[in-house]
């Protein structure tokens, strides 16, 4: 059974390097997709995955409620890819997708799925990188708005604004795309 996240922290304060590489195999799926379609190439998310993995085995005695430390480093990797994706203007390339099935409803060929998984990680790319970011916590990660809010320090209304202005981005690029 997986031990629950304030034994693994206890067990990193103490030393325990075994725990250390738990937390990492635990967080590393929902924080590398993250990392991958904001920053849009597997490189940079490695390395903004790595930062994160060392910040916060670095600080993790910072980390208030250890019940919650999964959120505390997810507020570190959201840091990290926006430091990232203001470097060298990483913050609009193409996302290489992932698994091009998934999120196609409705499409029954694999190629007619790739590239429509295409096109859903080139509009998601051109999007500005507030409302790429608010998009993906709402819709990907499927976060509240309160945790939303908790994990980037904007404000509801401003966090609401993003998400819609992004959904209005996304569908005028696809809709753009499906009549071009």
């Amino acid at each position: 059974m997986d031990a629950p996240l304030p034994v693994l922290v206890r067990r990193v304060l103490d030393g325990d390097v075994d725990a250390v590489a738990t937390l990492v195999a635990r967080f590393r799926p929902r924080f590398g997709r993250f990392a991958l379609r904001m920053l849009g190439n597997r490189e940079d998310a490695e390395e903004a995955l790595q930062d994160t993995f060392v910040r916060m085995y670095r600080r993790i005695g910072t980390c208030r409620d250890p019940a919650l430390v999964e959120a505390w480093a997810f507020r570190i990797l959201v840091n990290r890819c926006r430091t990232a994706a203001g470097r060298s203007g990483r913050a609009g390339r193409i996302i290489t997708p992932a698994d091009p099935e998934r999120h196609a409803p409705g499409i029954d060929h694999p190629a007619d799925a790739a590239a429509w998984r295409e096109e859903i990680d080139r509009a998601l790319a051109v999007l500005p990188a507030e409302q790429r970011e608010a998009f993906l916590l709402r819709h990907v990660e499927e976060l509240s708005y309160g945790e939303m809010a908790e994990l980037t320090g904007a404000g509801l209304s401003a966090l609401k604004m993003r998400v819609m202005r992004a959904c209005e981005n996304l569908r005028r690029e696809l809709e753009g795309a499906r009549d071009g």
